[in-house]
């Protein structure tokens, strides 16, 4: 059996997605179920969306999701890019399907950088007159 794997990003998240054909339908993140490395049933539902979409069964593939960096929620939002990805390159017919949810673009926004001379990126030190 063959393994394709992909990379999904978001803010500062990078998410390794490795998609096995004939698996039992387990998905695996840092070495965890994602039930419990994302708690709550929306992050849950931005990791299976994608099959959502597609209506494709879960059950025929075996996920296996190395992720760091960034917050939980850019870390959902990589692995949904990179599982698509992979989706993609194994059956190309299901691109219209993922790309009208918008689930094959790259999120571009990152945080702003601190500026010198300011309190934050944008934010200016309190003016006081007297």
């Amino acid at each position: 059996m063959e393994v394709i794997n992909m990379t999904g990003r978001r803010k500062c998240s990078v998410a390794r997605v490795y998609l096995k054909k004939g698996g039992s339908g387990k998905i695996t993140v840092n070495k965890r179920d994602y039930k419990a490395y994302f708690p709550t049933s929306i992050l849950q539902y931005k990791i299976t969306q994608p099959f959502e979409v597609t209506e494709q069964n879960a059950a025929q593939f075996d996920i296996t999701i190395n992720v760091h960096g960034g917050g939980i929620n850019g870390q959902a939002e990589a692995v949904r890019l990179a599982i698509s990805k992979v989706l993609v390159s194994e059956d190309e017919e299901i691109r219209p399907q993922l790309r009208t949810h918008g689930l094959l673009t790259r999120d571009p926004r990152m945080v702003e950088r601190k500026k010198f001379g300011r309190k934050k990126a944008r934010r200016r030190f309190q003016f006081s007159k007297r």
